[in-house]
């Protein structure tokens, strides 16, 4: 074997190690940390501090790395959400963004439901530092725009009172007992005819991806293997009822984006 290949080889595999235990310390690592250590039992002790400290956040939140996270698939992701959003008439209605997340969703979302006709979008998230990084990316101020730090499993916004939510890849970080939670507050503040927008990790069909994403949640997501099965959103929202839930699976079923229209 060339010596270059070799240097290559090595080079590429350190680089990946060490992507890989930067994401672990700063996700699953801390909180078993915090755990250890007897930490908070505030409403943010599930929260990862790469999703909470404002360096992390500017250090990790990068359009390419994001896009690489979710095997290049983010940009049709968004697309479904901000297809859907498009063909809704939001002349004059609130838009609700459910959590705040890394990439250009929200410039999306926000541009799309404006261009619909939205009179306001209302972002909510748990963490400051994470309404102040969304506020960057938007670059501007204005009366349309609302940022409010609230907690997705207790909004304090009226039943029906926003037209179309949006959460993306919030749910699969959840702790199990939260994640139902989460979905009913979506729906409730969702006024008749609304439409909550849910991006998610779902399970692969082929075995080969299975196996990959069954050990990436193992070792960084733990939390996320129950969307596969006793946590599938679907199954959730009929449990809830009075929603229909139309699933569009995307990259040989990696991915999903959940439609759920209340009724």
């Amino acid at each position: 074997m060339p010596v270059w290949l070799l240097y290559s080889f090595y080079t590429t595999f350190f680089l990946a190690a060490a992507i890989a235990v930067f994401f672990f310390t700063f996700t699953r690592g801390a909180l078993m940390l915090r755990g250890l250590m007897g930490g908070s039992e505030n409403q943010t002790v599930h929260v990862y501090p790469l999703y909470s400290n404002m360096r992390l956040i500017q250090l990790v939140d990068f359009q390419p790395i994001i896009s690489a996270i979710l095997l290049f698939q983010y940009n049709r992701l968004v697309m479904i959400i901000t297809s859907g959003l498009s063909a809704m008439n939001l002349s004059g209605k609130k838009v609700l963004i459910t959590s705040c997340a890394f990439g250009n969703v929200i410039p999306k979302v926000v541009e799309s439901c404006e261009d619909a006709g939205a009179s306001k979008v209302l972002i909510i998230d748990i963490i400051q530092n994470e309404l102040k990084n969304a506020r960057r990316k938007l670059a501007r101020s204005d009366d349309k725009l609302e940022y409010l730090e609230q907690n997705a499993t207790a909004v304090r916004l009226a039943d029906g009172s926003v037209a179309a939510n949006v959460i993306f890849f919030l749910l699969h970080e959840l702790p199990h007992h939260l994640k139902g939670e989460a979905l009913r507050e979506a729906l409730r503040v969702l006024e008749p005819g609304g439409k909550l927008f849910l991006a998610e990790f779902h399970r692969p069909a082929p075995w080969i991806l299975c196996a990959l994403s069954w050990t990436y949640f193992k070792v960084f997501e733990p939390l996320g293997l129950a969307l596969w099965d006793t946590h599938d959103p679907c199954t959730q929202f009929e449990a809830i009822g009075g929603v229909s839930c139309e699933r569009h699976i995307v990259f040989f079923g990696n991915f999903q984006v959940i439609i759920a229209t209340k009724k």
